[in-house]
């Protein structure tokens, strides 16, 4: 019998650090689940992409990738909770973009209209971007994209995209979801000072935007990456929280 090989092999620290996919509520989670929530928060029904309007998005984006090994470039939640089952996990770095925290949520995942979250979206810059890059195998990268797309194409926050992900093990192309200008949702203008509250305070369904950035910090931690702006902003947000 043939030894499933270990998806944790080139970074063993990471096997506690990964909430288990199976264990994860994204598997089952469908965005009409929130319909209700969103109702009472006056939402219009068209709040999110329709179940046809999303997977049209997927076909368009994995139009002709799905007969091979896929690999998702995380660089926010799904870090610590993919949800989705994969092979394989490597450090990996993006160029060309940056990890801008403008993602504001006030719709109670991390935030809500009196006490806004903030979370990560990846926007071009000249900069470049820590992550991981999960791999999908071929056999199962249709199913488990359907579960990656209700997650992150929930509405009109992201754009999904193909980037070139440098790893320890050669350079590999990924799927990621950058920021989309045209949603109201992503705030490039947020003030700084405004941002770090928002941190500090937003807390929703998901738990606080303060642990969101606190996983951040103790995974690149673990893997000895030096991320001086995921560092700084959390010296920041725990220097305004102790005011």
């Amino acid at each position: 019998m043939t030894e499933t090989p270990d998806p944790f092999v080139h970074h063993p620290v990471l096997r506690d650090m990964i909430i288990d996919p199976q264990a994860s509520a994204f598997r089952t989670f469908d965005p009409s689940d929130l319909d209700e929530q969103m109702k009472a928060q006056g939402m219009p029904e068209t709040w999110r992409y329709s179940d046809a309007r999303r997977e049209e998005i997927r076909r368009e984006a994995l139009e002709g990738r799905l007969s091979e090994d896929l690999w998702v470039f995380a660089y926010g939640s799904l870090m610590w909770n993919p949800a989705f089952l994969f092979a394989e996990v490597r450090r990996g770095r993006v160029d060309g973009y940056e990890r801008s925290f403008c993602l504001k949520d006030t719709r109670g995942a991390r935030g809500n209209s009196e006490r806004p979250g903030l979370m990560a979206a990846l926007d071009k810059a000249d900069g470049h971007c820590n992550g991981l890059a999960y791999r999908i195998e071929a056999r199962i990268a249709d199913h488990e994209t359907e579960i990656l797309f209700r997650r992150e194409m929930l509405s009109g926050s992201y754009v999904p995209a193909f980037v070139p992900v440098d790893t320890d093990h050669g350079t590999v192309e990924a799927l990621t979801f950058v920021a989309n200008h045209d949603s109201a949702n992503i705030r490039t203008d947020i003030a700084h000072e405004d941002r770090v509250c928002f941190i500090a305070t937003g807390s929703g369904r998901l738990g606080t935007s303060l642990e969101y950035l606190e996983n951040l910090a103790s995974h690149f931690e673990a893997l000895k990456i030096d991320d001086p702006h995921v560092f700084g902003l959390l010296a920041e947000v725990r220097a305004w929280l102790a005011r």
